[in-house]
């Protein structure tokens, strides 16, 4: 299979399939995941739920069941099993559609399970970057009001203009904080900076729901009294299953949604990784492999 993507966001076409496959064809339009792999037999894998295997094989850097080394989007071609192999709606871009098989799925598997996806609620997004720039998008395409919540004042343009959010808080403001308190049904948090979690609790409404999708290194400071005096919800949430990611590609082909890439080849993936590094990119770097790697 021809790649188009990065490490863990593969899309690319089929380029030979095995005897028992049924369900793809040569020359069909597909992506891979986070998941190359699972046991397929315990209780998460028969629930449908794979993403939470014990014995999961991530895409990259990791050894599969047969002993071979997964090497993930970097590579020129994959072979992964029929299962976890994602159909690429007609309209979807390879490029565009490739970082929502992570990025994507972890912003709308929250979403869907904790009801912050009905029209008309309000929903809070934390960070605008990779993760948080989808979130939005997946919220406005749900029909809901969003507000995004951020360290940086510059992106206020950014987030209102351009990816269609409702209104916009800088954290650091006192009293942009507390006119947006108790307003919100939930919130998507995608920062991994180390924070007070007690202003960000303070924006949710009774029984409103704060889901964790960074990754902090610092343990979190939470108040026990601004959960309990709420009744408020905190909780985590890492990719989602094969059927909700086809899910999610479907609905988001339905709305014409697309992460915000910026393509590169593969001779400048060092340069990518340092701007990455300082923080220029908006909002996902994409590797042309197909047409540099394999070129070359």
């Amino acid at each position: 299979m021809r790649v188009h993507g990065c490490r863990h966001e593969i899309a690319g076409l089929v380029t030979e399939v095995g005897k028992n496959v049924q369900r793809f064809n040569v020359g069909d339009k597909v992506g891979v995941g986070c998941m190359a792999n699972t046991c397929q037999s315990c209780e998460s894998c028969e629930e449908g739920l794979e993403n939470f295997c014990s014995k999961i094989v991530f895409t990259y850097n990791c050894q599969d069941r047969d002993g071979t080394v997964t090497y993930g989007g970097y590579s020129d071609m994959v072979v992964v099993n029929q299962r976890f192999v994602i159909r690429f709606p007609d309209g979807m871009p390879l490029d565009k559609g490739a970082p929502l098989l992570c990025a994507g799925i972890t912003v709308y598997t929250p979403m869907k399970y904790h009801g912050l996806n009905e029209p008309g609620k309000h929903i809070g997004v934390i960070g605008l970057g990779g993760l948080g720039h989808v979130a939005v998008k997946f919220a406005k395409a749900f029909g809901m009001r969003v507000t995004v919540v951020s360290t940086s004042p510059e992106k206020r343009e950014e987030a209102l203009e351009k990816l269609g959010a409702d209104a916009f808080v800088v954290s650091s403001d006192a009293s942009q904080m507390k006119a947006a308190k108790g307003t919100m049904h939930g919130i998507i948090n995608t920062a991994s900076a180390s924070m007070s979690m007690y202003p960000y609790f303070a924006l949710l409404k009774p029984q409103g729901k704060m889901i964790l999708l960074g990754l902090p290194e610092k343990p979190l400071q939470i108040s026990a009294f601004s959960l309990v005096a709420g009744g408020k919800t905190l909780a985590g949430s890492c990719m989602g299953s094969i059927k909700d990611t086809q899910e999610m590609m479907d609905f988001a082909a339905k709305h014409e949604l697309t992460a915000d890439i910026e393509v590169v080849g593969a001779e400048d993936v060092n340069d990518a990784l340092e701007r990455l590094d300082k923080g220029d990119v908006r909002y996902r770097f994409v590797i042309d492999v197909g047409n540099t790697l394999v070129a070359a």
